[in-house]
């Protein structure tokens, strides 16, 4: 157990249909054809992980020029950054009581758009950015090419930065704080297991989960945000042997119910 602190950063929300996040949520039938989709905001959050050996940011959200230009047409109006103009990375961790000079290491759980877009504040530094070798490689893949996923931007992720590539299933490079590779949304989607010395353990699942209804019912996320649903569902059986092993919470990537639970951090 490790005595860490962790501050919930928020980032905003995106305004989506819920069928990107939950397979078949709006399904229609015989007697209503067409009903209308279920179109909600979810939140978008960063952690600060003040631990004894570094200042650990864990993912770096929406780039914040997300309505000007960074972000193109189509993935504007499926996931729409409404408020994205009032959440800059740096502001967000001034209220938290941090600078982007306090953060020491940078941990990214992939490199979709909701999650790279600060990258930017730490091109040309010596910050180490880890990601898994799987990610960057597909991140690059989608970016460049018309295959892969579309939720990649490469000016996201394309500059002079210390990446640090994970190149293990389960890797640790501070004192209880476990990465680990969670395949299915994405090849190389990484989550995080800390055994704090208070609250005890907690396992962040990133984006290989969403929302509650993706573990407690094993719903799948949609379709289109699926790389692999054979990897997605050993993924999620895997955080549900380590919760059962540790007794962990485990946190969504994007469950507005679980997010104001957990917007006090934990301290």
């Amino acid at each position: 157990m490790v005595n860490a602190t962790i501050d919930v950063i928020h980032r905003g929300g995106l305004e989506c249909d819920l069928n990107y996040l939950i397979e078949g949520n709006t399904l229609g039938s015989h007697e209503e054809p067409n009903p209308d989709t279920e179109y909600a905001e979810i939140p978008v959050y960063n952690l600060v992980i003040d631990h004894p050996e570094a200042t650990i940011l864990w993912d770096t959200g929406n780039h914040e020029e997300a309505l000007d230009g960074a972000w193109p047409e189509g993935l504007k109006q499926a996931f729409y950054p409404h408020d994205v103009r009032e959440h800059t990375l740096e502001g967000d961790l001034a209220d938290a009581g941090y600078s982007l000079d306090d953060i020491d290491v940078v941990f990214q759980s992939h490199l979709h758009l909701d999650h790279a877009g600060g990258l930017h504040h730490f091109d040309g530094t010596d910050v180490p950015v880890y990601v898994h070798e799987k990610e960057l490689k597909f991140a690059y893949y989608s970016a460049k090419t018309d295959e892969g996923s579309g939720a990649y931007i490469l000016n996201d992720f394309d500059y002079d930065l210390n990446w640090q590539v994970l190149h293990q299933d389960r890797e640790t490079h501070f004192e209880d704080v476990e990465f680990i590779r969670f395949p299915g949304h994405t090849p190389g989607l990484t989550g995080t297991m800390i055994h704090l010395d208070d609250a005890g353990t907690v396992i962040f699942s990133g984006d290989e989960v969403y929302q509650a209804e993706n573990y407690e019912n094993e719903t799948p996320l949609g379709a289109t945000l699926l790389w692999s649903g054979r990897h997605w569902f050993r993924s999620l059986q895997t955080i549900r042997d380590l919760q059962r092993k540790h007794d962990a919470q485990v946190v969504f990537g994007h469950d507005p119910e679980q997010f104001a639970e957990i917007r006090a951090g934990w301290s």
